[in-house]
């Protein structure tokens, strides 16, 4: 696995998300295995406050609100993936798992998105799903 890389920017300031680290490695392999895609992926994971999202959101998909996760793919195998770290103790209190479940979760869904995968339509949405946890539930308990 030579070539696969997570950067972690953490613009949160929150020191609680560097525990999540070996989990998102493990997540990117296991993707690349289950999705048959080569290891050579470089991601910048930045934690960001629901502000700091909030401002993503509005500034480059106009949508006025904040949100859990935001993915941009810089090229084929490079991408950012911007995380609310307020959302993970609020996802992760309101579905009733693990705040590392949904930490893994967040994580696992940017990664899919950069992968090329979407939700927009109800069938796409189940595959996305389906791989989401067929990914993370080796990986880690709910």
């Amino acid at each position: 696995n030579l070539g696969m890389e997570i950067i972690f920017i953490n613009n949160a300031k929150d020191r609680s998300v560097y525990r999540y680290k070996k989990d998102f490695e493990n997540i990117l392999e296991r993707a690349c295995q289950v999705l048959e895609r080569k290891g050579d992926w470089s991601l910048s994971v930045i934690y960001v406050t629901p502000e700091q999202i909030h401002e993503i959101n509005r500034d480059y998909r106009k949508v006025d609100r904040p949100t859990d996760v935001i993915s941009f793919a810089i090229q084929d195998e490079l991408g950012d993936i911007f995380i609310n770290v307020q959302a993970i103790r609020d996802q992760a209190s309101a579905y009733g798992h693990s705040i590392r479940r949904e930490a893994c979760f967040l994580f696992c869904h940017g990664l899919l998105h950069l992968m090329g995968y979407d939700h927009m339509k109800e069938e796409d949405e189940k595959v996305m799903f389906a791989l989401q946890d067929e990914i993370l539930d080796e990986l880690v308990q709910r």
